[in-house]
């Protein structure tokens, strides 16, 4: 999540406009764009009757007695009748589904490569403020500092908050290539840094709607993605992308869905689902910006539903270019902010 994007949104109502949009509202596609002509309709039903016609042979040659004359081609001849078969069975798919016999979804591919690219990128320092909202408008803020970058190993993001008075809570934060998250925690009260219990991940972080899981950005790791049916959230045409979690993912949401900007493939909003209850929790991005070719939000908003009131982290100054190294990386006395900000 503290990422050099942060959050902003705006709500999903009306589907993104395709090619056949271009269609004017009320009329009906031309037919040749529906049904096939008479000698494509022809030239498939042969090609399906030729593809039947040619697998029967491949099961009967597997039955005849030319396998028991020559045992010795049994293991060469079953090979080339296995391949013959796959063939024709590719075939016959291609006839069904020709989209998914041969090739993947290329708006899915386009959405996850720059998403994970945009994360593979990261490089930066940045400092602001963490506020939490209460229901009857009460304000508590506190100081936020942070910094990550990919290395070879994944990506590492360090992030630092001070409290009202002189509490510290110090996080670092380790993603692999294949989304798994370890939690390193310098906690108030406690004399040294530990890894965080998993069954810690989803307290709230100094008491805001943020949790410590929410400082890293893992979904689009997840190996299950779908796409959704493009939507239309606030003035934004965006890409509806369904994170879903599996057995092997630690974490405590079932799945994330994320609303990205369709023309700088940015997120604008972002819906957790928690495992076990159910429960959702909203993000909302603000003030979309890019800097040194990388895009960010100055706003993000976390909304628990069910629950008054909102939390808010507000990046107010920074880097995208922060050259960090493998030692910016050690916890340690205002260890997330480190050298002064350039």
């Amino acid at each position: 999540m503290v990422s050099n994007r942060q959050f902003s949104g705006f709500r999903a109502n009306r589907p993104l406009r395709t090619p056949s949009d271009s269609i004017a509202p009320g009329t009906v596609a031309p037919l040749e764009n529906r049904h096939p002509s008479p000698w494509m309709a022809l030239y498939r039903f042969w090609l399906y009757t030729w593809s039947m016609t040619f697998l029967r042979r491949v099961v009967m040659l597997f039955d005849s007695r030319k396998f028991g004359r020559y045992p010795e081609a049994g293991p060469a001849n079953c090979a080339l009748g296995t391949i013959q078969a796959s063939f024709a069975l590719l075939v016959l798919l291609s006839l069904v589904h020709p989209s998914r016999a041969f090739a993947a979804n290329p708006d899915l591919e386009t959405v996850l490569t720059a998403s994970r690219q945009r994360i593979e990128k990261l490089d930066y320092r940045s400092t602001g403020r963490l506020t939490r909202v209460d229901g009857d408008g009460k304000r508590t803020n506190y100081k936020f500092a942070a910094k990550a970058r990919w290395f070879p190993d994944g990506l590492r993001v360090l992030c630092e908050i001070s409290g009202p008075g002189s509490e510290k809570t110090t996080l670092l934060l380790h993603m692999t290539v294949t989304g798994h998250v370890t939690i390193e925690a310098a906690l108030p009260g406690e004399k040294a840094d530990r890894v965080l219990p998993f069954e810690r991940w989803n307290d709230p972080l100094v008491g805001t709607d943020f949790s410590y899981e929410d400082m890293v950005e893992n979904q689009f790791f997840w190996s299950s993605q779908e796409l959704l049916a493009p939507q239309k959230y606030g003035t934004r045409d965006c890409f509806v992308l369904k994170s879903k979690s599996g057995p092997q993912d630690r974490t405590y949401y079932d799945s994330v869905t994320s609303w990205l900007d369709r023309s700088i493939l940015f997120p604008v909003h972002v819906v957790k689902t928690l495992r076990e209850t159910g429960q959702q929790k909203e993000f909302i991005y603000y003030g979309l910006r890019q800097e040194g070719g990388a895009w960010s939000a100055s706003q993000v908003e976390a909304k628990l539903q069910g629950k008054p009131g909102s939390s808010i982290l507000v990046i107010e100054g920074g880097s995208a270019k922060a050259n960090l190294g493998r030692k910016d990386f050690d916890i340690g006395p205002s260890s997330a902010q480190g050298e002064k900000v350039k």
